[in-house]
């Protein structure tokens, strides 16, 4: 009598449908565009970086310095911190800025601040040797905040391992399925603002995604020898993600503002009532930022006004249109200058007190 041995082909079956469940989805990090494989990784230093991924986005030369926030009381950051138990967004956001050269990162940070704040208080005790210059007057301003947010997604995937193990049948359908059942594929969507400190105009704004496919069961049903080379993810597949969407929002914003041109209202300038008029409103002129000594208009002066001066002392600024766009910008820069007053570019009070003169 012939013994028929079925269990070894139905475990080869197992094994083919494990790794067609693999071609379904592929392991490698998809950021953006599918096939990326990219995650913040390496070092920097002032200018000079080591090990940086070859995909992230630079800068010739710096755009400024940058300031990094968190809404820690948001429920991406509780997320993020109790249930993932990764560290600051900030911390890797520090590495890919640095590393990019687009900015310079300044400290803002609780922690941070209140270390420099203990050093200025023990220098001001008198502890401190001599020539330890902690005092005030050094610190650098921030052109800019860079906040981050993250939205989580977990997609299961254990239908198509389902189907799989209908068709096959026996009982090494039960193994497929809950191989299905814990084969996630685990996604992240990030965006990144970017606000000019001083006028608090947001100047940029940007998505980022990735998603990784975490394939650990599959290790858990045949042994780390069998099994161990598709998985890997399954313990930092969460880090690995936000990382990489992170870097896809910031290539984003950089590509962004490699043609950046500044947004301006017409007619009224910024913030000088803007174009969509309410009935009964104050007229922009009389809105204006007030100056210190008398001027047109009661000790203020519109940005029309402004022009019109700059062009009568010999700074070209085009027409008189009220609006702040880089002639303006540029005029009141050489006109500052020649006064000896802070080269803002911008109408302010020290300004519209020289202009009046």
């Amino acid at each position: 009598m012939r013994v028929i041995r079925t269990a070894p082909l139905s475990l080869a079956c197992v094994a083919a449908a494990a790794l067609l469940l693999t071609g379904c989805e592929t392991t490698d990090m998809k950021m953006g565009a599918p096939g990326a494989k990219t995650m913040a990784t390496g070092s920097a230093a002032g200018g000079a970086t080591d090990g940086a991924s070859s995909q992230l986005e630079r800068c010739a030369a710096p755009l400024g310095t940058v300031s990094l926030t968190e809404n820690q009381q948001a429920g991406w950051y509780t997320i993020l911190r109790n249930e993932y138990r990764l560290p600051p967004t900030a911390n890797l956001l520090r590495l890919l800025v640095q590393q990019s050269n687009c900015f310079i990162v300044v400290e803002r940070g609780a922690a941070g601040m209140n270390a420099m704040t203990r050093e200025r208080a023990l220098m001001q005790s008198g502890e401190m040797r001599q020539g330890s210059n902690m005092g005030a007057g050094q610190m650098v301003a921030s052109d800019y905040g860079m906040e981050p947010e993250i939205i989580f997604r977990n997609n299961n995937a254990g239908g198509v391992a389902g189907s799989l193990g209908g068709a096959i049948g026996g009982r090494y359908s039960g193994l497929l399925g809950a191989l299905g059942g814990s084969m996630n594929t685990k996604e992240a969507s990030t965006m990144l603002t970017l606000i000019d400190n001083r006028s608090g105009v947001q100047v940029a704004a940007s998505e980022g995604s990735a998603s990784k496919t975490d394939f650990g069961a599959v290790g858990q049903l045949f042994g780390g020898s069998g099994g161990g080379s598709l998985g890997g993810y399954s313990n930092t597949a969460e880090g690995k993600v936000i990382s990489a969407a992170f870097m896809d929002a910031f290539n984003q914003m950089v590509r962004a503002l490699r043609s950046y041109k500044a947004q301006s209202v017409q007619g009224q300038g910024l913030g000088g009532g803007g174009r969509l008029g309410v009935d009964g409103a104050a007229a922009p002129s009389q809105t204006s930022a007030p100056g210190g000594r008398s001027g047109p208009a009661g000790g203020s002066m519109s940005m029309r006004d402004a022009q019109a001066k700059l062009n009568e002392l010999g700074y070209n600024v085009g027409t008189p249109d009220g609006a702040a766009g880089g002639r303006t910008t540029a005029g009141l820069r050489a006109f500052q200058r020649d006064r000896g007053i802070a080269s803002t570019g911008r109408l302010d009070a020290a300004t519209m007190n020289e202009l009046s003169k």
